[in-house]
């Protein structure tokens, strides 16, 4: 199979494009020929080892996907050579850099027959992350005010539309190219972090949900009212420490299972979410989306098309 992969650690010009073994289904699991793959935000860290995650080389950046399934290995069921489906990778397994994946069946959802295959692997992390961060781990309810810092982001942007369609009173931050693009996801109040200064536009929120990091993460607890949380998914494993017993701090606890994929088709059939803005790629063209991925100045998603 065709694959972009490492030998070593480095700058997005370590990436190779070359052919490596096809996987094959052991018992449980399902191979896909992948027709599209996100570029995610954690794959450059990956990359430069920030996240060290790479046991041996060559390695195959990429977690999530969508495509057809051309194989179905012993003891499952629910699926069959043929099927249309996406999913994210199981904690510590990456891989969807490439033409095919061996992947557990368990770990994906069907794919709607009229959602397409780069449509919808580009709401399968963003989806789960924002999902797990804020209903299962914020438990954000109606009436509440969230922050939701970097909306113009792929986590940002599926995260203030759930947040709306929870009934939240959403504001979020981002630069002033991108105001209308999270005004049309349905944020109400945005904070353009080039002019303001969001600490002193946002007061009294319940809730913070952290896709940047560094020191906008450590200066997000200020924006919370007494008993508000925080949730941060830019911060590595462990949250920050909160600076007062009044609030809470929270990393998520990103799983990944079937259920939580189905909720996000449940939630783009109830149109409570839209498909982000998307950048394509060709796997010719790894170097430049890792670039542009890494500066972290573009909004919605990157994503690779494989297949057609």
């Amino acid at each position: 199979m065709k694959a972009v992969y490492l030998k070593e650690l480095g700058p997005p010009e370590a990436l190779k494009i070359g052919i490596l073994p096809d996987p094959t289904a052991n018992s449980g699991e399902v191979v896909i020929n992948i027709h599209a793959a996100s570029i995610n935000g954690a794959d450059w860290k990956v990359r430069t080892g920030k996240i060290p995650l790479i046991k041996s080389f060559p390695h195959i950046l990429g977690r999530d996907f969508s495509g057809t399934i051309c194989e179905v290995g012993p003891n499952v069921t629910e699926f069959q050579v043929g099927d249309d489906v996406f999913g994210v990778c199981d904690v510590g397994q990456e891989g969807t850099y490439c033409e095919k994946i061996a992947m557990k069946a368990s770990l994906c959802a069907q794919k709607p027959a009229d959602v397409s295959h780069a449509n919808m692997c580009s709401l399968a992390l963003i989806g789960l992350t924002s999902i797990f961060s804020i209903e299962d781990s914020l438990n954000l309810k109606s009436g509440e005010r969230i922050l939701i810092q970097g909306g113009a982001g792929g986590c940002g942007g599926f995260a203030i539309q759930l947040a709306k369609y929870l009934g939240a009173h959403v504001i979020t931050t981002t630069s002033t190219k991108n105001i209308s693009y999270v005004q049309g996801l349905g944020a109400d109040e945005v904070i353009d972090y080039t002019k303001q200064n969001f600490q002193e536009a946002v007061k009294e929120c319940d809730a913070v949900f952290d896709t940047v990091g560094g020191d906008v993460a450590l200066r997000s607890f200020h924006v919370l009212k007494p008993g508000g949380r925080a949730a941060f998914i830019a911060s590595g494993k462990v949250a920050p420490s909160s600076p007062s017993n009044d609030y809470e701090s929270i990393r998520p606890n990103v799983l990944r299972d079937r259920s939580h994929l189905e909720r996000i088709v449940e939630l783009l059939n109830a149109k409570a979410i839209s498909v982000p803005n998307i950048q394509l790629f060709s796997l010719e063209q790894a170097v430049e989306a890792n670039r542009i991925s890494e500066s972290r100045h573009f909004k919605g998603k990157l994503v690779f098309q494989i297949r057609e």
